[in-house]
C-alpha cells in the first residue's frame, strides 16, 4: 500500500480503496465489513478515488497490449509450430492478469475487468460511483492498448482479424453466450474466493496470494473457450480491440461479450454471498 500514508496526511484518502485484491486479515478476529454505500459523491474529492482509476485504466491498457500483440504474432505466422500456439495465448492472458493484479491490487482492488468490477458491486464491495468510473477506465486503457498494437503494422492488423471476439464457425450465438457466461463465472467465484477476508483470517495458516488462483482462472477458460469465442470473459478487452479493429462481422455478436460476462458475474457474486458465505441469512457480523 505504498504511499498510502502521505494521502492520509494529506486528507487525501478519506475514502478508502474496496476490495483490495490479494490483501487479507491480519488475525482470525473477523467482523463482516457494512456495505459499501450505493452513491458516494465525496469519493470524488478524494485523490485515492482518481489514482485508482489510472491504475485501472494503465493496468487494462498493458493487458490489452501484451495479450493482442501475442494474438497477432500467432495469427500471422504462416506456420503454428513456430508460435506460441493457443496454449501461449491462454498464457498471455492468464499472466497479464496475475501480474497486473499483483501490481494494483492496493491500489484499485486490481479487477482490470467490468465484469469483475460488476460483481463487486453486485456485493456490495464497492460504491456504484466508483464503479462505473472503473468500467470507463478500464474500457479507455483496452482501446489504447489495442490502438498501439494497431499502430505496429495496420493492414496487418486489420487483415488478421486484430484480436477481435467473434463466435467462430461451427457455434451458435447460444454457444457463445454460454461459454462467456460460464467463463466468466469462474473468474468471478475465483475472485471472490481468493479475496475473501474471512476465509483468509479463519484460515490464516494456508497463505494465498489471490492474484495467483486468479491468473490460473483466466488461463484455463481460455484453454477451453478460445476455440468457441477466441475468449471474452471481460467486456473491456472484447470493446477495445473492436473498436480498434472495426469491422461488421466483429460488431454482429458483441452483444454476447457484455451480456454473458454480466450475467455470469451476477451469478458467480449471487453463488458466493447466498451459497458459500450465507450473508443474507446472518443477523449480526
Amino acid at each position: 500500500m505504498e504511499g498510502k500514508e502521505e494521502d492520509v496526511k494529506l486528507g487525501a484518502n478519506k475514502y478508502s480503496e474496496r476490495q483490495p485484491l490479494g490483501t487479507s486479515a491480519q488475525s482470525k478476529d473477523y467482523k463482516e465489513p457494512p456495505p459499501a454505500p450505493l452513491f458516494e459523491p465525496g469519493e470524488l474529492h478524494s485523490w485515492s478515488f482518481w489514482r485508482a482509476g489510472i491504475a485501472e485504466f494503465m493496468a487494462t491498457f498493458l493487458f490489452l497490449y501484451i495479450t493482442v500483440l501475442t494474438v497477432m504474432g500467432y495469427s500471422r505466422a504462416n506456420s503454428k509450430c513456430s508460435t506460441v500456439g493457443v496454449q501461449g495465448i491462454a498464457w498471455a492472458f492468464g499472466g497479464m492478469i496475475f501480474a497486473l493484479v499483483y501490481c494494483t491490487a492496493g491500489i484499485s482492488g486490481g479487477h482490470i475487468n467490468p465484469a469483475v468490477t460488476f460483481g463487486l458491486f453486485l456485493a456490495r464491495k464497492l460504491s456504484l460511483t466508483r464503479a462505473v468510473f472503473y468500467i470507463v477506465m478500464q474500457c479507455l486503457g483496452a482501446i489504447c492498448g489495442a490502438g498501439v498494437v494497431k499502430g505496429f503494422q495496420p493492414s496487418l492488423y486489420q487483415i488478421k482479424g486484430g484480436g477481435a471476439n467473434v463466435v467462430s464457425h461451427g457455434y451458435t450465438k447460444g454457444d457463445g453466450l454460454g461459454a462467456e457466461i460460464i467463463g466468466t463465472f469462474v473468474l468471478v467465484y475465483t475472485v471472490f474466493s481468493a479475496t475473501d477476508a474471512k476465509r483468509n483470517a479463519r484460515d490464516s495458516h494456508v497463505p494465498i496470494l489471490a492474484p495467483l488462483p486468479i491468473g490460473f482462472a483466466v488461463f484455463l477458460v481460455h484453454l477451453a473457450t478460445i476455440p468457441i469465442t477466441g475468449t471474452g470473459i471481460n467486456p473491456a478487452r472484447s470493446l477495445g480491440a473492436a473498436i480498434v479493429y472495426n469491422r461488421d462481422h466483429a460488431w454482429d455478436d458483441h452483444w454476447i461479450f457484455w451480456v454473458g460476462p454480466f450475467i455470469g458475474a451476477a451469478l458467480a457474486a449471487l453463488y458466493h454471498q447466498v451459497i458459500i458465505r450465507a450473508i443474507p441469512f446472518k443477523s449480526g457480523n
